[in-house]
């Protein structure tokens, strides 16, 4: 199975450390946040990733090629490390998947991490979980947030998304009921089948997305809440999953502490 890393964001809310790098290469534990999904995905056997890239592009690109244990072709040892540019335009996780889409098809299936996502999930019970049927799979918890995913309890299938703070709400169709509804947090690591290019493709062109630019740009979870009522997203559910977002500045010690105990 492949891989891909979302690591082209600004980090804006990372500021000052992002005026002069990546976020990929904010340090946590004196290395930097890309450095520690790699080896963590290289640990559980994935041999192939793809990294897309944008903001400082340039020094992201540079760090994959000071180290002596990723290779951009394939090399025996090594890992294989990909970049997909998004120099010229940001496109969002849903179309940057998208653009990836040469380095993805044909591979079955594809796990996409968060560079700024931490945690002890066990990837290969993750990828253990995948339903034959599964168009995604989204790993997620029961704990607190502010935004929750909405499942259908019997089936784990995804039927909505809520935000508590602003009180909006989506669901999959008028059938379902909130209050009938599993609501889990999503930890920004799922599975796609990869299946779901070709999918993508005609949800871009059936909204004109490809009139804006010949990559078109859109998020993920749009994608998803969008298509829920035609395709098959899973939710599983890890009970003792442990993660921390680096999104903030105050997250950092939090996260220096998390590594520690992993």
């Amino acid at each position: 199975m492949k891989t891909m890393i979302f690591a082209a964001g600004l980090g804006t809310r990372l500021k000052p450390l992002t005026d002069t790098l990546p976020k990929a290469l904010v340090p946590v534990c004196g290395r930097p946040l890309i450095e520690l999904t790699l080896e963590k995905l290289r640990g559980a056997g994935f041999e192939e990733a793809v990294v897309n890239v944008h903001h400082f592009a340039d020094k992201i690109e540079g760090w994959l090629a000071e180290q002596d244990w990723i290779s951009s072709e394939s090399e025996e040892g090594k890992m294989l490390v990909q970049v997909s540019d998004e120099r010229n335009l940001l496109l969002e996780t849903g179309g940057a998947v998208l653009h990836a889409k040469k380095y993805l098809e044909g591979c079955g299936h594809f796990l996409i991490h968060n560079v700024d996502i931490l945690s002890n999930c066990d990837l290969n019970w993750l990828m253990s979980q995948v339903r034959p049927d599964a168009l995604a799979t989204l790993l997620v918890s029961n704990r607190k947030s502010s935004r929750y995913l909405l499942f259908d309890p019997d089936t784990m299938r995804l039927v909505g998304w809520m935000n508590e703070k602003t009180g909006e709400r989506r669901f999959a169709g008028p059938h379902v009921k909130e209050e009938e509804c599993l609501k889990l947090a999503f930890s920004g690591i799922h599975i796609m089948s990869d299946q779901v290019l070709d999918v993508m493709e005609n949800y871009a062109r059936d909204r004109g997305l490809y009139a804006e630019s010949d990559t078109p740009r859109f998020p993920v979870m749009d994608f998803y809440l969008n298509i829920c009522h035609l395709y098959n997203i899973y939710g599983v559910c890890s009970d003792d999953l442990h993660l921390v977002d680096v999104g903030k500045l105050d997250t950092l010690a939090k996260a220096e502490e998390f590594i520690k105990t992993l």
